[in-house]
Parts: C-alpha cells; sequence; structure tokens
C-alpha cells in the first residue's frame, strides 16, 4: 500500500512538472510575438532654444502692434523653462504669472482659458488642486501633432499673443488650439 502511495506520488509529481513547461513555453510564446510588435522608441519633436526665443520675439512684435505690456515664459516639452522675457513695465510677478500659466497648458495639453471654463463650471476642479494656475492666456505648442512645448503670457490678450506668435514662428505645422 505504501509502495503504490509512493508511486502514486511521482506520478503525478512527474505529470504536474512535465505539465508547468509547456504551459510556460506556451505563455513566453505567445508573449513574444506582441514584443516583437511594440516600439520600444519614438521619435519626438523638441522645442529648441532658437524656437524659443523666436516665440517670444514674435509674441514681443505682436504685442508692440498691439500696444500691449506682455511677459513670456516658453516651456519644453517636459516642462523646463527654456526662455522667458518681460516687455519693459511688466509687472514684478509677470513672468512667475506666466510661468504658471504654461505650466497648467502643458499639462492639460489645451489653451488655459479653455481649463478656466472646465472649473468654472464644475466640469472639472482637478487644476484647482493639482496646484495649477487655470487662467487665461497659454497655448500648448503642438507642431505636426506633437505637444513640444506651451507658451505662457502675462498681460493684456496673452492667448492672442502666443497664437499669433505659435502662428508666426511654424507658419501652419501647428494644431489650433482655441486661438
Amino acid at each position: 500500500m505504501k509502495k503504490n502511495r509512493k508511486l502514486l506520488g511521482t506520478f503525478c509529481g512527474l505529470m504536474l512538472l512535465m505539465t508547468v513547461p509547456s504551459h510556460a513555453q506556451q505563455a513566453s510564446s505567445t508573449a513574444r510575438p506582441a514584443t516583437r510588435d511594440l516600439k520600444m522608441t519614438r521619435d519626438i519633436k523638441v522645442l529648441s532654444s532658437a524656437g524659443a526665443r523666436a516665440l517670444a520675439d514674435a509674441c514681443t512684435a505682436w504685442a508692440e502692434q498691439n500696444k500691449q505690456n506682455v511677459a513670456i515664459a516658453i516651456l519644453d516639452w517636459g516642462g523646463n523653462l527654456i526662455e522667458s522675457h518681460a516687455m519693459e513695465g511688466a509687472a514684478m510677478n509677470a513672468i512667475d504669472t506666466a510661468l504658471l500659466k504654461a505650466k497648467s497648458a502643458l499639462r492639460w495639453r489645451r489653451a488655459t482659458s479653455e481649463t478656466n471654463k472646465m472649473v468654472r463650471s464644475g466640469e472639472n476642479l482637478a487644476p484647482t488642486f493639482m496646484r495649477d494656475f487655470p487662467q487665461p492666456g497659454a497655448l500648448p505648442v503642438v507642431v505636426d501633432g506633437q505637444v513640444v512645448g506651451a507658451m505662457g503670457v502675462s498681460g493684456a490678450d496673452g492667448e492672442k499673443c502666443a497664437g499669433a506668435a505659435i502662428d508666426a514662428v511654424f507658419k501652419g505645422r501647428t494644431t489650433a488650439s482655441a486661438r
């Protein structure tokens, strides 16, 4: 009787060992094609410092033409400040305000005026408790369908200034975003 139990135990153990590798082989063979189909890297566009300087210059020119005084902050796709400019006479906190607006536009991937409407209507209050600054005046910079940065403008018609600058610098390669 003890011999039969040992043989039965050994037989069952061997059967389990034999089925486990086949399951593992099946699982790994089905995972391999999916891994092969995945793209392990992607190409991203990066807003250069020259591009950011061109945006600041174009926005400043638009503001001068429209007799406005603005401060500008431009972020790359990762949220790093790559350019800022304040026109003579800009308020002391204008650059900080432009920076906060640009961060909000970058995080939400939309014009801050749109985010402002969502918050005011109660549709989405997340920007307020995520320490964003959903006040009108900033746009994401979207080139060939990719968000490459954001431009925040503190001053009278900030989004119009940013939109005019983005259109002037990227000449039709941008996606319209509440302009």
